[in-house]
């Protein structure tokens, strides 16, 4: 099983997960977890950390919500909690295979736990990004399995760029 280590912007990638239309109403602090997530988006693009987008059922459930700002992503369906879907996985292997995943989205006793499980027996890192993650009720928001790092955006950017000379890293405090 993985241990917790410092971020990295090589071997890293985002997972952005199930941050769709139908849950905007029933999703604790919903407008956050995903104002938050878009710039984790947007500060990973500039340091060219890969992104992973998934929408569960899309049929039912609809379209990644635009705020994300999510365009040019492809997302990856499922009708799993985990996110390790064969798409995905085939993306990774495609990505070289990163150890660190930086996880965000809905639902996080749900879909946000199954994936972290996963990618942990897999010997992956897990950072769960603490305000981009929730539920339908806030005491389910926090629920995260062992050995998985809980942090905060601008920490997590912190940890993976680990240089004044990153592009981005003099506007953190917006993150």
């Amino acid at each position: 099983m993985a241990g917790i280590g410092r971020l990295s912007t090589k071997g890293s990638v985002l997972l952005l997960c199930d941050m769709q239309e139908k849950f905007r109403p029933t999703i604790f602090q919903f407008t956050n977890v995903v104002s938050n997530a878009a710039r984790l988006l947007q500060a990973c693009r500039i340091l060219n950390i890969p992104q992973i987008l998934t929408e569960q059922y899309p049929k039912g459930l609809g379209p990644t919500v635009p705020e994300l700002g999510a365009e040019g992503l492809k997302p990856h369906t499922k009708t799993s909690f985990s996110m390790m879907t064969e798409s995905v996985q085939s993306s990774l292997k495609s990505m070289g295979d990163p150890q660190q995943v930086i996880l965000c989205g809905i639902e996080a006793q749900a879909c946000i736990a199954c994936t972290a499980y996963d990618l942990l027996e897999r010997g992956m890192e897990v950072h769960i990004v603490a305000d981009a993650v929730s539920s339908r009720r806030s005491r389910n928001s926090w629920l995260t399995p062992p050995l998985i790092q809980a942090c905060w955006p601008s920490s997590a950017l912190y940890r993976a760029s680990q240089t004044q000379t990153t592009p981005c890293r003099h506007n953190y405090r917006n993150y």
